[in-house]
């Protein structure tokens, strides 16, 4: 009996010996698949997983990591079979994500909803998850649903620079001026340089001209056409932020241009916008996201000595050369404002 005990016992050890040793096969496979596809060697990569799972078929690390290889090396297709196994067991957000980016990329926008939605019910903190169906609602025009996107992305991450440009752009899709301008004005705050960046100073200067048209055609006799959008089904308050935008567009007169830099002019007019949205925001007894996240953050910024230096920032892709001759006898100033950005907290 005590021999019969013996046997079964080291037997069961063996067992468990062998899973130990498999289990660190298979854990080994799949990082060495990841060290090759971070390397951009995917056919070597995709070779580990598919050793990995020969070892264990079910493992879901492997099957995720084998499609988003398959996704990287541009083969989508075979990588949805795999993400529609992993994504229902709701151990990876990734699954969702990249199977709603893939049918994205395809078009095929209900899909893409529809994986990212199940996504975000099932882990409602994924940050990606949030920025990306914002992406899909913006290319399907859908600005306000891209909007409330961005502004779950953003409180999820408002350091995260993409989000704040989608919500420029759902703002901006809206004819919601000052807030598609304060969007991209954050966007640039935290990525002030990239051609992105110069996209996004060219929308600002372009909100703010097509609220005025100077018409010098007859010399001295000029005309000044100022444009105020329709406030149908509008708040009052951004109806009135809207109208002063167009206002705060007609400031620089061709007489003023003439002597003032475009960053000059462009101060001036940031100035004004961030003035009256947060006194109009002071008022409010109920306030959203864009009053409290951007409205008032703003208006701090200008009651601060580092507007100068944040209009540079925001421009520097718009006037390169001036504006980095400025940062580099001005170091100070740009270190204030990174102090201030940094320190100054940002309500939603």
């Amino acid at each position: 009996m005590k021999t019969l005990a013996k046997i079964i016992l080291s037997f069961c050890i063996f067992v468990a010996s062998t899973s130990v040793c498999l289990c660190q096969d298979v854990k080994a496979l799949i990082d060495r698949g990841i060290a090759l596809n971070d390397s951009g060697k995917y056919t070597e990569a995709i070779d580990k997983y598919k050793a990995a799972l020969k070892i264990a078929p079910e493992n879901l690390q492997a099957q995720y990591e084998m499609s988003y290889t398959l996704f990287s090396s541009g083969r989508p297709d075979e990588a949805i079979p795999l993400l529609e196994h992993v994504a229902p067991t709701n151990t990876y957000a990734e699954a969702y994500d990249l199977l709603g980016s893939i049918y994205d990329d395809k078009k095929d926008f209900e899909k893409a909803i529809g994986y990212y939605q199940q996504g975000i019910i099932a882990f409602p903190d994924y940050q990606r998850l949030r920025f990306n169906i914002g992406i899909s609602y913006l290319r399907q025009k859908k600005y306000p649903e891209a909007e409330q996107a961005a502004i779950k992305a953003i409180e999820l991450d408002p350091k995260h620079a993409s989000s704040q440009r989608v919500y420029a752009l759902a703002m901006y899709g809206q004819n919601k001026g000052v807030a598609a301008i304060m969007g991209f004005c954050s966007f640039l705050i935290l990525e002030p340089q990239t051609q992105r960046s110069a996209e996004a100073y060219q929308y600002i200067q372009k909100i703010i001209q097509s609220k005025v048209k100077v018409d010098t055609a007859k010399g001295a006799n000029k005309a000044m056409t100022i444009y105020v959008q329709d406030n149908k089904g509008a708040d009052t308050d951004e109806f009135t932020l809207e109208t002063f935008l167009s206002m705060a567009a007609a400031m620089p007169t061709i007489d003023t241009i003439k002597n003032q830099s475009g960053v000059d002019i462009l101060n001036e007019q940031l100035n004004s916008i961030f003035k009256i949205a947060g006194e109009l925001s002071s008022k409010r007894k109920v306030k959203d996201f864009f009053w409290k996240f951007y409205a008032d953050f703003f208006y701090q910024l200008s009651k601060s000595d580092n507007m100068p230096a944040f209009v540079r920032l925001v421009s520097l892709t718009g006037y390169r050369d001036d504006n980095l001759k400025w940062f580099k006898d001005n170091n100070d100033k740009l270190t204030s404002l990174s102090n201030w950005v940094t320190n100054t907290k940002r309500e939603f």
